[in-house]
């Protein structure tokens, strides 16, 4: 079986897999099974600014089509085609890492009365709804991490929209690695979250 990989003009050529570069793209179910490495996210919203210490809020897991909705690090290498990247993974699938991450940046804010997950009994004032539209290295021209998570905040007394927005993040990639992939797409994400982070607290 043969793996794909990026020559310097971006463009792909076959290689054996046996000896794939760290920058190599596979899709997900060809080959055995190898130890990957395994990525994390963060993010740092301020800690300063307009607070809802009144406010009870629950962060739902996001939902994003099944291509996104994994482990794996997604690679945009066409318009119309997605492929993984060799030898890494996310450290649990993508949509619970953003909740879970979400989550833990509104507690940290440190400035709501509480945030929880659903099943955890809190008395709710407003959800956090989120769709992952987007989280990919973009190899079309110029690498580049694109992350795109739309959010509504919905009132949970009385189920209306009181907001709903697009956070866009787009970030270059400096390097080759798969490392370099990763961080990129964990900025991406790090700017996202400490925005939706930031705005929720602005309207709520």
């Amino acid at each position: 079986m043969t793996g794909m990989t990026l020559n310097k003009r971006g463009s792909l050529r076959p290689t054996a897999l046996a000896v794939l570069p760290l920058v190599a793209l596979i899709v997900a179910g060809c080959g055995s099974k190898a130890n990957n490495d395994t990525f994390d996210l963060s993010v740092t919203p301020a800690s300063t600014g307009p607070a809802a210490r009144g406010r009870q809020i629950l962060v739902p897991e996001p939902t994003a089509l099944k291509a996104i909705d994994s482990n794996q690090v997604v690679v945009r290498v066409s318009p119309s085609e997605i492929q993984y990247l060799a030898n890494s993974q996310w450290s649990d699938t993508l949509p619970r890492m953003v909740q879970s991450k979400l989550v833990a940046a509104f507690e940290n804010s440190g400035r709501l009365g509480g945030v929880g997950k659903p099943g955890q009994g809190l008395a709710i004032d407003y959800q956090i709804v989120a769709e992952i539209r987007a989280f990919e290295v973009n190899t079309v021209g110029a690498d580049a991490a694109n992350v795109e998570i739309f959010v509504k905040i919905l009132n949970d007394r009385n189920g209306t929209v009181r907001a709903q927005r697009a956070f866009q993040t787009s970030v270059p990639v400096s390097g080759s690695d798969n490392r370099d992939f990763v961080q990129a797409l964990n900025a991406a994400f790090a700017v996202a979250g400490a925005e939706i982070v930031e705005w929720s607290l602005q309207v709520m």
